[in-house]
């Protein structure tokens, strides 16, 4: 799907790869105001946080929440606070993720993961002030009227949360680990695990920019398919990739036993599934009158994507 040696996507694609180098250094910025300076104590405990946020990372989450309003007429600011609020969740549920008692692994975004480079004790600390943090920056945000912060706050609990959100699918891809699942349960886990908090990225998106009942209609069936679309093609990389290319360690679902789309209907079905999903969230964006090129082009970075 490549169009030249001198870039790995297609032109299709390139406008969200585009799209997402112009609004790192927003996120960044803002995410740089939001959170605790390393020197203020407990110091260890922010550098921690710091040392995670600032990894790296495409800020794919975010980027999907100003990519939503845009779409829809709303302004940066206005959407900024929010977008670094859901990547402070994605943040604490990797340094969580990453932990010896979950999937215990060394290596995030190409350098050691939180835990390796600090301690465990430090990193659930971490993750821990993350979390309360997100909805602190919420309801400070008084570019929010109340009533929309309120909306906001419950949804970005509800996806980050249980029994529908990202705790729940860790919770059902741990119990699944080592014992057959079906293909019904895959997806659950799959739609909660990752898709929640994209789709909810999506979807405050479209809340904050003032979407209409269909417009959140069917930004949220994008956003489902493609949280789905992004774990699918996550799960083929596990398998495809090498640990430069990925930033950590692959290979390591089929050595935990996880529930993946390979395991349970092998490679060329599971790009079959690929690109059902892909189909999927192209098809909700035909129900939006605004120009959704942005938008369609993200899905087709996360289908092209090799890291």
């Amino acid at each position: 799907m490549q169009t030249s040696s001198k870039s790995r996507y297609s032109a299709a694609a390139n406008q969200a790869v585009r799209f997402l180098a112009e609004v790192r250094p927003l996120i960044d910025a803002e995410l740089d105001h939001l959170l605790p300076s390393e020197p203020t104590e407990p110091a260890k405990v922010h550098a921690a946080i710091r040392w995670s946020v600032f990894a790296g990372g495409k800020r794919l989450r975010p980027a999907l929440l100003l990519a939503t309003g845009r779409t829809l007429g709303a302004r940066d600011r206005d959407l900024l606070p929010t977008a670094c609020a859901l990547e402070m969740i994605h943040t604490y549920s990797l340094i969580h993720d990453d932990l010896p008692s979950m999937d215990n692994d060394d290596l995030r975004r190409g350098r050691p993961t939180c835990h390796v480079r600090f301690d465990e004790a430090t990193a659930i600390l971490a993750g821990d002030a993350l979390l309360p943090l997100v909805f602190q920056t919420l309801a400070e945000d008084r570019n929010l009227r109340p009533e929309t912060a309120v909306r906001v706050i419950a949804e970005i609990a509800r996806a980050s949360g249980t029994p529908d959100g990202m705790v729940a699918g860790q919770g059902y891809d741990l119990a699944a680990e080592s014992g057959a699942v079906t293909g019904a349960e895959l997806e659950r886990i799959h739609q909660q695990k990752t898709g929640a908090l994209m789709g909810v990225a999506v979807r405050c998106g479209a809340i904050l920019a003032g979407a209409t009942d269909p417009q959140l209609s069917a930004l949220s069936h994008y956003g489902s398919q493609l949280g789905l679309l992004f774990q699918i093609t996550d799960d083929l990389l596990d398998i495809t990739a090498t640990a430069e290319e990925l930033g950590k360690t692959p290979g390591k679902d089929a050595r935990s036993s996880k529930a993946t789309y390979p395991a349970v209907y092998g490679v060329e079905a599971t790009r079959e599934y690929l690109m059902s999903a892909y189909q999927g969230a192209c098809i909700a964006l035909e129900a939006i009158s605004q120009p959704t090129q942005l938008l369609h082009s993200i899905a087709d970075f996360i289908v092209e994507r090799q890291a």
